[in-house]
């Protein structure tokens, strides 16, 4: 008699798999087998992954051509750092206040939106509207209903997000300085830097959240030139943010960022990135957004809200963003504008064309490729070093001619294939047997 050997979860040969590589390069970058430059390279090239993975969420699993991605990398990284730098440094007074004012935004705006939600302001300027058409002409009645709900939905702003925002920044300013302060220094900052990353990405996120309602009616080049000029917009408002907040230094670069950034952080990140958007993609909510990649007006006639879809991805993708602005922050300590430049978005396209639009693991392939690849080429003669921008390109345009869907296409690797569905050949069996059962109800009732 033959024995089935069971295999092992999937959770858990995933879990051992991240396990043996992060401890292996854990080992390697202790003992010093590696460079602090390489060290500093292999991470910088995981951070990048993440990035695009979150464009790869918008375009490969989205269908949304977007190029700001470079804008909500910076506005996390800036974030992010502003919360560390109080502490460490104290620059607004308290050394929970860029905490507070980041997690207020957070809050208030988070809050702002399910009251307008809830309160259906929509449906409120729909209803005005239809109410003085009787009295005005449509055009007049459209103006003042929109100018009404406008009005409303500023209030609502206001009031609940601007209270609740300052409710939540004066707890924080209250209870974070004692409660951190009670623990050892290298541990508070730790705690502070965990708080950081997830407060950057989160207002990331809201903000393209807030991009989004507007600009996802747009469709293919439209969306790509509006998004486009988001990315301008944040990148002179990088150069100018000394004018608002002087820590930022603006145009001169923002300096004093604690590093706090080592491998560990970078990998437990990227392992947390890749384990949500795996689980998302292969979820009932990824798969209308898959479905309303392929077909968005057949996706709408089974009932799909393809806006919505639309608008989760896109939020999502942003949020990765700024969780690696806000690691990137912290490895290099020092933020210039030049580095979220709408130019920049171009680079995790790239990556994510080079590895396979619609793959995780090609995500992570063709980030690893662009960074490591262009800074081996350094190895080239001083006088040639500068080629590598022509000999990288060349590469690309190589492996566009002869393997355009890239190097895995939309395969996957380990635990991120589609998982197998449990019990299929037995409902495949059932089904089978069925069917002549079903055969003669349906003769019995043609007769």
């Amino acid at each position: 008699m033959k024995t089935k050997i069971r295999s092992l979860p999937t959770w858990l040969t995933a879990g051992l798999f991240f396990l043996i590589v992060g401890v292996t390069f854990q080992i390697v970058f202790s003992r010093g087998w590696l460079s602090e430059y390489w060290q500093v390279i292999i991470m910088l090239g995981t951070i990048m992954g993440i990035s695009t993975l979150g464009l790869n969420l918008k375009y490969g699993y989205g269908g949304m051509f977007a190029l700001a991605q470079a804008a909500f990398y910076g506005i996390g990284a800036y974030s992010s750092a502003l919360i560390t730098k109080d502490w460490v440094v104290g620059w607004s007074g308290n050394p929970a206040g860029g905490l507070a004012g980041v997690l207020a935004l957070d809050v208030g705006f988070i809050l702002a939106v399910v009251a307008i939600y809830y309160l259906k302001i929509g449906r409120l300027r729909r209803r005005l509207r239809d109410g003085l058409s009787r009295w005005l002409t449509t055009f007049e009645a459209s103006v003042l209903a929109t100018s009404t709900a406008l009005v409303v939905g500023v209030l609502i702003i206001v009031v609940i997000g601007g209270g609740s925002g300052w409710l939540v920044r004066q707890g924080v300013l209250t209870i974070v300085p004692p409660a951190l302060g009670a623990l050892p220094s290298a541990v508070s900052q730790q705690v502070i830097l965990a708080l950081a990353l997830l407060a950057g990405a989160l207002l990331a996120g809201l903000i393209g959240f807030l991009i989004a309602l507007p600009l996802l009616s747009l469709t293919y080049d439209y969306l790509c030139i509006a998004t486009l000029g988001f990315g301008i917009i944040a990148y002179v408002f990088f150069n100018n943010a000394d004018k608002l907040i002087p820590t930022l230094k603006g145009a001169r670069g923002m300096v004093g960022i604690p590093q706090l950034v080592t491998w560990p952080w970078v990998f437990i990140c990227a392992v947390i990135a890749l384990v949500v958007m795996r689980n998302f993609i292969y979820s009932s909510t990824g798969r209308t957004v898959l479905a309303v990649r392929d077909d968005p007006i057949a996706a709408e006639t089974m009932g799909i809200d393809a806006y919505k879809a639309r608008t989760l991805a896109y939020t999502l993708g942003c949020a990765y963003a700024g969780l690696a602005g806000g690691l990137y922050a912290h490895l290099y300590a020092f933020l210039h504008p030049s580095v979220f430049t709408w130019l920049k978005s171009v680079d995790p396209f790239v990556m994510m064309v080079f590895g396979g639009v619609g793959s995780m693991t090609g995500s992570l392939l063709g980030a690893y490729a662009f960074v490591i690849l262009l800074e081996g080429l350094r190895v080239l003669p001083a006088a040639f070093v500068d080629w590598r921008y022509v000999i990288y390109p060349v590469i690309l345009l190589v492996v566009m001619l002869f393997r355009p869907q890239g190097l895995l296409g939309s395969s996957e690797w380990g635990f991120l294939k589609p998982p197998r569905i449990a019990g299929r050949k037995q409902v495949q069996g059932t089904s089978a047997g069925m069917a002549p059962a079903e055969s003669q109800a349906s003769e019995s009732q043609r007769r």
